[in-house]
């Protein structure tokens, strides 16, 4: 579980590294908006706690960034502001929660597993999964890039579905084995790797930007990446 946290207050931010860090949950830290979308740029965070008033790009400003581009990370205010109209505004951008200043750790740690289990469990009322310009429809088991439909095998699609519910996570080539075939992966090392060469070739061929990346060593992920 890695958290970034956008802080630019030193003192906060090093008692809220060390609890998270007691709670077995990584934490980064940056200072100002600006450091805070290079380090995103660099690795793949589970949630986001972002401050409003820092320097260079402030937390609110960031928050409707994020959103332009990742709808499912989820995102919680950590401000002196506890206004409703700011609220208001934090929640317009796309935050998931708000934590008024001075909070107590521990309720921020309840705030963090009680989004991470949401974002990680399957919404059933969501039928249609949108990741950029890609679109797959739960309910009649299809998907589209850009508008056209993507001829895909009953395996093909739930290998992807899988990838989309992921939210942009890296999933094991165990977990993937595991998920749709019910195997260990010692038993069929290339089923996967095939499966993955055939979803490129029908998702990301003939576009642009590429959806399915490989981490090396780790395993698969669907999203869009930032440039």
């Amino acid at each position: 579980m890695n958290v970034l946290l956008l802080e630019d207050d030193p003192t906060l931010s090093t008692e809220v590294k060390s609890f998270l860090l007691s709670k077995k949950i990584e934490c980064d830290t940056v200072f100002d908006g600006e450091l805070f979308f290079r380090q995103i740029k660099k690795h793949e965070y589970n949630i986001f706690l972002l401050d409003i008033n820092v320097p260079k790009i402030n937390g609110l400003d960031v928050c409707k960034q994020i959103r332009e581009s990742n709808k499912y990370t989820p995102i919680i205010m950590l401000t002196a502001y506890g206004d409703i109209q700011d609220k208001a505004d934090a929640f317009g951008f796309g935050a998931d929660d708000y934590l008024v200043k001075p909070f107590h750790f521990e309720e921020l740690f309840l705030r963090i597993t009680s989004l991470l289990r949401r974002s990680l469990t399957p919404q059933e009322s969501d039928n249609i999964i949108v990741i950029d310009d890609l679109e797959i429809n739960t309910s009649e088991m299809k998907a589209k890039r850009k508008g056209e439909l993507i001829d895909l095998t009953p395996k093909e699609y739930q290998f992807l579905l899988l990838l989309a519910k992921a939210k942009g996570r890296t999933l094991s080539k165990q977990t993937i084995a595991e998920q749709i075939w019910d195997i260990h992966i010692d038993t069929n090392l290339n089923t996967i790797e095939v499966y993955i060469n055939f979803l490129r070739k029908k998702i990301d061929r003939n576009h642009e930007v590429k959806l399915i990346h490989t981490r090396p060593g780790f395993g698969y992920y669907l999203k869009k990446e930032e440039l």
